[in-house]
């Protein structure tokens, strides 16, 4: 069997009928994947009951010129850990550079400077928030890739900064070539 290739730059789709119902129609964007595990930021569920604003005056931030928008579940991993997926026109002293087959795709800060610099207007042009991100393990992402359950599609900037949360789960699909709604909830043994 040869080696899977990793998926960093990709977005991983929950096909329907997943065992976890935490990833139902969840789409999480992977950041990072390479022989030491993985590490995505869910972008397809809003946390209930926190906006930016509010989560700026809790880090004592001058909320200034942010937009009040939503805040994504980014994961079960560190839920209360923030993280901005954003355009590469920023960059601080952590930034990641997302790249995959076409370049350069996002960027991705976990770092408070991100969120100073979008409440003071000087922040990256397009953006999203998330607290908590998914994690895998050495190999558990590659082993979960072969069974039912994930899908990885091409990650896009448009998926991420302007299509609405609720129908990420959709276009991804969509951009593959498959109507999601004919997707088979369960799968039989050969």
């Amino acid at each position: 069997m040869g080696d899977a290739p990793f998926l960093s730059g990709k977005l991983l789709l929950a096909m329907p009928g997943m065992s976890d119902p935490r990833f139902e129609r969840s789409v999480t964007a992977l950041c990072v994947h390479d022989e030491n595990g993985a590490v995505g930021i869910g972008i397809s569920h809003k946390r209930a009951g926190v906006r930016l604003r509010s989560l700026l005056k809790q880090l004592e931030l001058d909320p200034g010129e942010a937009p009040d928008a939503p805040i994504h579940h980014g994961g079960p991993v560190e839920p209360g850990r923030g993280f901005v997926l954003h355009s590469d026109d920023w960059g601080g002293e952590d930034t990641l550079q997302v790249t995959g087959e076409g370049g350069k795709l996002w960027a991705m800060t976990g770092t408070i400077d991100v969120l100073r610099a979008i409440a003071e207007g000087r922040g990256p042009a397009r953006w999203l928030v998330a607290l908590g991100y998914a994690g895998w393990g050495p190999g558990q992402l590659d082993d979960e890739m072969t069974r039912h359950g994930w899908f990885a599609s091409e990650g896009t900037a448009a998926i991420l900064f302007d299509t609405p949360t609720d129908e990420r789960w959709a276009a991804a699909f969509k951009l593959e070539g498959i109507d999601p709604r004919l997707l088979a909830s369960e799968t039989g043994a050969a």
